[in-house]
């Protein structure tokens, strides 16, 4: 398995939440691998056709994390609307846009249902480069060439041309695992744009619209909340959230290039889960 690389240099922060670089659990780790090669998915995450994240936060204070090629950059569809939102929600925080009704309807649109139209109006409102520039922040360091990228945008989301494609892989829409499970630690946390600002954030993750990969996958546990943002175009598939259950939290990202990769992540899901509510019931060992 390909792991992650090196902890970036920021990552020492003297913030009161740990950062998720330096926070591998050996058992957790060990354990991911292990529903890998059950599936026989261990040879995609060879080759770097999957990625993986799963991030135990049930204590947010001590997240315990696992990852299967973490810092792989890809291009990934419509994860990166997460950035928009992202971007949308510090302009507000920063009394640039004003978080009317219609301003909540579509920024809703963009995560349920994976609306491009929303996602470009938002986008052009926040501003390409203002993006990119939030992205790029020491507050965020969502894309950081130190730990190989991470969320970018650098194309509207319909058919004009890239407007810049990431320094790194050349990539229009691109995400790394990890950088994609930060998004959600610092949201989880209150991190991204404050505690009350992060709860509206959150309940647009809320009762997906788009029911496939962890949703189709979680089908079965009707008590577990998801909160998540999708995305597929061709061979490469991709799904992210934080999923609660059973008095337990945790963040799982799973991007594959395949065109089978939809069906890898609603097959993946569910030994996850399980190997979860296991963990929280105390036999895996901390």
């Amino acid at each position: 398995m390909v792991l992650l690389v090196a902890s970036p240099a920021w990552a020492d922060s003297d913030d009161s939440y740990p950062e998720l670089w330096d926070r591998t659990d050996p058992t957790l780790q060990q354990r991911l691998e292990r529903i890998l090669a059950d599936l026989n998915l261990a040879r995609a995450a060879k080759r770097e056709k999957l990625a993986v994240v799963l991030v135990d936060v049930t204590d947010l204070n001590e997240p315990r994390v696992a990852a299967v090629n973490g810092n792989r950059m890809v291009y990934a569809a419509s994860i990166p609307k997460l950035a928009i939102l992202l971007g949308a929600f510090v302009e507000v925080r920063e009394g640039n846009m004003q978080l009317d009704a219609e301003t909540r309807a579509s920024l809703t649109r963009m995560i349920r249902y994976s609306s491009n139209v929303d996602a470009t109006r938002m986008l052009n409102r926040i501003g390409k480069q203002r993006l990119l520039e939030i992205l790029r922040s020491e507050e965020f360091r969502l894309y950081d060439p130190e730990v190989n990228g991470g969320l970018w945008v650098g194309k509207e989301y319909g058919k004009s041309a890239a407007y810049e494609r990431d320094p790194l892989h050349n990539l229009s829409h691109g995400a790394t695992a990890m950088q994609v499970a930060r998004f959600y630690y610092l949201l989880e946390t209150g991190r991204v744009v404050g505690k009350r600002l992060s709860v509206v954030m959150k309940s647009m993750l809320g009762d997906p619209g788009i029911d496939h990969k962890f949703v189709k996958g979680l089908r079965g546990y009707p008590d577990a909340e998801i909160y998540r943002k999708s995305g597929s175009w061709k061979r490469w598939h991709g799904d992210s959230a934080i999923v609660e259950a059973a008095g337990l939290k945790y963040i799982v990202v799973g991007l594959a290039e395949d065109r089978g990769g939809g069906k890898w992540l609603s097959t993946l899901i569910k030994p996850i889960h399980e190997l979860m509510l296991t963990q929280h019931a105390g036999s895996v060992g901390r």
